[in-house]
């Protein structure tokens, strides 16, 4: 144990945390997402939600101010009448360390970039539309 450092980050996600550079990007999957076959970088934290994650990381990774958006979740499906009252924890969670500036990709096209992603961490996340792609930023001081 560290002191500082938020007890739901393993040594292993920050690790890739550390290791990512500025425009890197990770993504906090739900329970649904195929993350295993979307990445060679697979981070697992079964038991865990996404905003509990998305707080502690938040608390230590700089979101990328060169973006007009660096957070982006996966868009609803037209036509599925899914509610995402989640995407207001986040908006809520991410407006405690920067202004809450978020794009929404398509299903598909986030499979795309989830391919890309530096790291997947897949979570035992139930809500539906629950995942969330982070743009790593830089430190200035």
């Amino acid at each position: 144990m560290l002191k500082g450092i938020p007890s739901i980050l393993s040594p292993e996600l920050l690790k890739v945390l550390m290791e990512m550079g500025h425009g890197d990007e990770i993504i906090l999957a739900d329970g649904n997402f195929p993350a295993a076959s979307h990445t060679n970088r697979l981070l697992r934290c079964d038991g865990h939600g996404v905003p509990e994650l998305l707080e502690a990381i938040l608390s230590l990774y700089p979101l990328d101010t060169y973006s007009e958006q660096p957070v982006a979740l996966m868009a609803v499906v037209p036509g599925d009448q899914v509610e995402t009252p989640i995407w207001g924890v986040y908006e809520e969670l991410i407006g405690k360390h920067a202004p809450p500036a978020i794009e929404y990709v398509e299903r598909f096209a986030f499979y795309e970039r989830a391919k890309k992603a530096y790291a997947i961490v897949a979570t035992s996340e139930k809500a539906l539309y629950a995942n969330i792609i982070l743009k790593k930023g830089v430190i200035s001081n």
